[in-house]
């Protein structure tokens, strides 16, 4: 109907092979046929066969990267008939969520603005889909869409507005405009909980450390679900010093705990029909004289003991002690979000997150979350003998594997031992949740990835 209305003009252009339709390709057309709009920018999908959720939020994301380069006030969308293994809600839903993702950049702190977000962003439906189910898919973007723009936001903050206490008060602020529980935990509450391998983290910095506890009640029975984020608002690497070249994007190092902020902010917005507690541990990773040191031997919360061989391996310290009192408060299942280890990035690339777990089940369906949200992970092995690398001489367990094998799977080895019997899957984040260069999808810094996967996890809870 679209191409009858121009004249066949869009017929023309692939007859003249001026557009294909492959993926992420973008043809402008200014002053169209018979249209109201004043620009109309065509964006391939590439064949409708293998049209799948990833995809269309790319496309969407292509689209308003190149639109919102320049001042607009109203961008929308014709939404495409993906076919029968893409629903109208999900079709309407990862467009819309695509949208907004690239009408927004990373420069935060810039004078001139460098990318203009529509004032208005609408999706059209196309003929015969279902109305509502696209209303239903837009109101999803939209909240998600708030939610991944939280975190992109919170990880691009520079470490010097964005550190423990000012994290845990946004994290106050979000809760009190949503309806969230918060409780945030200081020093004190951090001893009194025998939290002592993320205060020898903590230590180092004048920052004091924060954990922050956010729970929804989206049911008043029901079995309760469990994340837990990473939250290293600076890591320096302590007395196990980083490069400048490795330190110098590591005000990234919290992208988990902002993963599991901005999804509780969704669910609380949504109202999903799920119980769900969110805890975000919060540190800053610095050398002094107050530093932990190697060899030092850490009394975590669950009785537990760690060698520190290597102070740059902070993340599964604090982690620890985040997820054995995540388990103290009976949750039934959990995932965790970590920019964990550079193994990850090294075996998976920049693009896909790396899952462990000790419960196949419960990854498969972390893995089916991820899917549906257009988001990659990939699974690693757990065998037994990946504990063998974290045996300490003097403790139960060391914090490092000691050598450059299996990296991403001996620290999620270490995070195995305080999960218990729960079922768990730790999401190593390193690579998707930043981005060193701009692409035709998203700027660079932040990427607010895991959001839409975490929420659309607890859509299908329990």
């Amino acid at each position: 109907e679209l191409d009858a209305g121009m004249d066949r003009q869009l017929t023309r252009l692939l007859e003249r092979g001026d557009m294909t339709g492959k993926t992420k390709e973008t043809t402008p057309l200014y002053e169209p046929r018979g249209i109201a709009a004043q620009r109309l920018l065509l964006i391939g999908l590439g064949a409708r066969a293998k049209a799948d959720q990833g995809g269309l939020f790319t496309a969407a994301a292509v689209a308003a990267r190149e639109l919102t380069t320049k001042p607009i006030q109203r961008l929308a969308f014709l939404l495409p008939d993906a076919g029968p293994k893409l629903a109208a809600e999900t079709t309407a839903a990862l467009i819309g969520a695509g949208m907004w993702h690239g009408s927004e950049g990373a420069g935060l702190r810039k004078s001139k603005p460098e990318r203009f977000a529509p004032r208005e962003l609408g999706l059209i439906a196309w003929p015969g889909a279902n109305q509502g189910a696209v209303e239903r898919g837009a109101r999803r973007a939209e909240v998600e869409g708030r939610a991944v723009s939280l975190a992109r936001e919170l990880v691009n903050l520079p470490p010097c507005d964005l550190y423990p206490e000012t994290f845990a008060n946004r994290a106050r602020d979000v809760a009190q405009q949503t309806g969230l529980e918060c409780v945030v935990l200081d020093e004190r509450d951090l001893a009194a909980e025998r939290m002592n391998a993320l205060l020898a983290v903590a230590r180092g910095s004048d920052q004091p450390p924060r954990l922050v506890v956010l729970r929804y009640r989206g049911r008043q029975t029901g079995p309760t679900l469990g994340w837990v984020g990473k939250g290293v608002t600076f890591d320096s690497g302590g007395l196990s010093l980083k490069t400048t070249d490795q330190m110098v994007d590591m005000k990234c190092d919290m992208a988990g705990a902002a993963t599991v902020l901005a999804a509780m902010q969704a669910l609380a917005e949504e109202k999903v029909p799920v119980n769900v507690l969110g805890v975000m541990a919060l540190v800053e990773n610095l050398p002094s004289g107050k530093a932990m040191k190697l060899g030092d031997v850490l009394h975590a919360r669950n009785g537990k003991t760690i060698e520190v061989l290597n102070t740059d391996a902070e993340g599964r310290l604090i982690l620890a002690d985040a997820l054995a009192y995540t388990v103290d408060q009976k949750v039934d299942h959990l995932v965790d979000l970590a920019t964990l280890t550079g193994a990850c990035i090294v075996a998976l690339g920049m693009d896909v997150a790396g899952v462990m777990t000790n419960d196949e089940t419960w990854s498969a369906r972390v893995q089916a979350a991820a899917q549906a949200a257009g988001e990659k992970l990939w699974p690693l092995p757990m065998d037994a003998h990946y504990a063998e690398m974290i045996k300490s001489d003097v403790a139960d367990m060391k914090n490092t594997g000691g050598s450059r094998w299996a990296g991403a799977i001996s620290a999620a080895k270490m995070l195995e031992e305080f999960v218990g019997t729960t079922p768990w899957a730790h999401l190593d984040i390193a690579g998707p949740a930043w981005a060193e260069k701009d692409n035709v999808v998203r700027g660079a810094g932040g990427t607010g990835f895991g959001v839409r996967t975490l929420v659309e996890l607890a859509r299908h809870y329990p």
